[in-house]
């Protein structure tokens, strides 16, 4: 009785220890912060239906919406590996796991591997041009993390990370990336240097004091004059896009909802101050599901 007891004991445990971990691990991956897949989502539904012309095969979706989260999850490991001697200067990432030593950096290598090969399961599933444009795609994901050492834009290279999934969308469903497939990119690359530059404003004194690049240190006072103008060339380029495929009202709606939303933004951050900065950076998940909803709706009447 008593070494059964004992084996129960150890088993939960056990148990305790591995939900432990796999809760630590959720932490790596920001399971608990889900608009970084929302963000990568949204343009990549928006190719799908698009390149679907309203009708993309389920399947396709289910694989490319799996695939978004687990490559926002491998990108959140790679990325805290890259800046774990630097994460704990920053206000906003002195929490991070391995920061605070909740994960070695030898996990957070395994916990990368384990997901990027969850993604190769799912890419193979897809056509050949897929999976060639898939192998550019973990290229720019282990390249953008480091930039911010190098460049003062490294805006643009988590841009190409995180719409790389268009031009596959468009490869997957069609067979080729046609010039409607590259301006999608291209407003979603604008996208990206909006919402990314709010949340590198959150991060500026830090950045500044350690030495860390980022747009919004390049633009200083410039800042919210050239965000401005980032969100008027991203409608414009939304417009452009619902012009090429022959979208309507509908459609065009949603890009207006978008509209308000950035002068919206605009209002949050006429302070800089941080939450506020913060705010305007998680309002772009409302801006994206706007495009998306109009984009859906679209298809839906006609």
């Amino acid at each position: 009785m008593r070494t059964t007891t004992l084996n129960r004991t150890n088993r939960t445990a056990r148990a305790i220890g591995l939900g432990e971990r796999l809760r630590r691990y959720a932490l790596l991956t920001r399971q608990h912060r889900p608009v970084g897949w929302l963000l990568l989502l949204w343009p990549t539904l928006w190719a799908l239906w698009l390149a679907g012309e309203g009708r993309p095969d389920p399947v396709i979706v289910a694989i490319f919406v799996a695939g978004v989260i687990v490559m926002r999850s491998a990108g959140c490991a790679i990325n805290d590996l890259a800046d774990r001697r630097i994460d704990g200067a920053v206000e906003r990432t002195a929490g991070r796991p391995l920061v605070t030593g909740l994960v070695s950096a030898a996990e957070a290598v395994a916990v990368a591997l384990v997901l990027l090969g969850i993604a190769l399961v799912l890419v193979l599933q897809l056509n050949r041009l897929t999976v060639e444009l898939a192998c550019a795609g973990v290229f720019w994901a282990l390249l953008y993390p480091f930039m911010k050492r190098y460049t003062w834009f490294p805006q643009v290279f988590l841009g190409f990370a995180f719409g790389w999934g268009i031009p596959m969308a468009f490869a997957a469903l069609t067979g080729e990336v046609p010039r409607l497939g590259w301006l999608v990119f291209v407003a979603n690359m604008v996208w990206v240097l909006i919402y990314d530059t709010l949340y590198a404003m959150v991060d500026r004194d830090d950045d500044l004091r350690i030495g860390v690049k980022s747009t919004a240190i390049l633009f200083e006072s410039a800042d919210r004059v050239l965000i401005g103008v980032l969100q008027g060339l991203l409608v414009l380029a939304l417009l452009l896009v619902g012009s090429q495929a022959g979208r309507g009202v509908p459609y065009l709606l949603g890009v207006l909802a978008a509209a308000g939303l950035s002068v919206y933004q605009q209002v949050l951050i006429r302070e800089r101050k941080r939450e506020q900065c913060f705010r305007a950076f998680m309002n772009n998940n409302w801006l994206g599901a706007a495009v998306f909803a109009g984009l859906l709706a679209d298809y839906l009447v006609t």
